[in-house]
């Protein structure tokens, strides 16, 4: 008997400890995943992935500030504009891209519209950046501004003989007006532009006169129209700040002799203000890292990088407590278009119909 009860106290001894293992168990377990999981969430919270069109050696710099102040990494993948939307677009919610920064409303438009992108706002992105230059969802915002002007050859036009963009269809200049092909976005929001203030009969009279003063089939980028004027091939062309502000800095003393022979003016002063566009940034709307993607849009936006962008690569700040460049201030102070730039996407595909209406090639 006393051999039986030994034998049932041991086995119920050996119960009570496996019942004690497994209610330990799943406690360590339990601290083991809230371990992984915080790791995880440190790991996503010291990045953002920024798909960039984008290739000027001022943004790198940028980003190295960024990461130095915030110690989040900034992960860039460069590519042309179009690769990188139809690349986000193929990786779904898969993508690792947390923005999309690109030249031209035209292109954030039209991610915003095949569904790339998503809102997202910050009272700091509200007061560095106006509403103009903003997506009316605050899917994209501007970081950077150009003025599209008319440059002109300083030895054959004066430029009291320059007024407005309109000015440049009259018989005067017939064989004379140089620009880029109408399958460029800026010349496409240029006249988006016009339909906004004008509406689309005039606009389309703007591309008809142009494209009949035009001194040869458009061809090449802004800077090989300033290029075809030097070479007496042009008089006038209508092209981006930016770009002139590069060619008179640049290391190739070919170009700085050609940008030297020429000069900037702003058209549309005394009526609708000259045009204006920006590089901007959107949100993508599988980002992994939306609040880092917000962090990194306001740096952009804050005094300190626009005045960067302004110095090292002659871009307006679009924020409004930031003066511009030596240079640019040089050029003058001038009248902007009174629009709202999200305008310039919606009026995209009238632009297009109506420069192959034209012929504009």
């Amino acid at each position: 008997m006393r051999k039986i009860i030994s034998l049932l106290m041991m086995s119920l001894l050996l119960i009570l400890a496996a019942c004690g293992n497994e209610t330990s168990e799943p406690a360590k377990t339990n601290s083991t995943t809230k371990k992984e999981e915080t790791v995880t969430e440190s790991t996503e919270s010291k990045e953002v992935n920024l798909y960039t069109s984008r290739h000027y050696d001022v943004d790198d710099e940028l980003y190295a500030n960024f990461e130095k102040e915030t110690g989040i990494k900034v992960n860039v993948i460069k590519g042309e504009a179009d690769e990188l939307l139809e690349r986000i677009k193929r990786e779904g919610d898969a993508t690792q891209a947390d923005l999309l920064y690109t030249a031209d409303v035209g292109r954030l438009s039209r991610a915003k519209e095949e569904g790339v992108l998503q809102s997202g706002s910050s009272e700091l992105l509200d007061k560095q950046i106006p509403k103009k230059f903003q997506d009316n969802d605050q899917m994209w915002y501007g970081l950077t501004k150009r003025a599209r002007v008319i440059i002109y050859n300083k030895d054959k036009v004066k430029p009291e003989e320059l007024s407005t963009y309109e000015a440049l269809t009259e018989d005067k200049w017939k064989g004379r007006v140089l620009i880029r092909s109408s399958e460029n976005v800026y010349n496409q929001s240029l006249l988006a532009s016009f339909i906004d203030i004008n509406g689309e009969e005039k606009a389309k009279e703007w591309a008809e006169g142009i494209v009949a003063n035009l001194a040869r089939n458009p061809e090449g980028g802004d800077r090989d129209q300033a290029k075809a004027i030097a070479a007496g091939i042009g008089d006038v062309a209508i092209m981006n700040t930016y770009y002139y502000g590069q060619m008179l800095n640049s290391e190739d003393p070919e170009e700085v002799k050609v940008a030297e022979g020429l000069s900037v003016f702003f058209p549309n002063q005394e009526t609708t203000g000259t045009h204006v566009n920006i590089s901007g940034a959107g949100i993508v709307k599988h980002s992994k890292n939306k609040d880092n993607a917000i962090k990194l849009l306001e740096f952009l936006s804050a005094p300190e990088a626009q005045g960067t962008f302004a110095t090292a690569n002659f871009e307006y700040p679009v924020n409004p407590d930031v003066e511009p460049s030596d240079l640019l201030k040089s050029w003058g102070n001038f009248k902007e278009q009174d629009i709202q730039l999200s305008v310039l996407g919606d009026n995209n595909t009238k632009s297009i119909m109506i420069f192959n209406e034209v012929g504009w090639k």
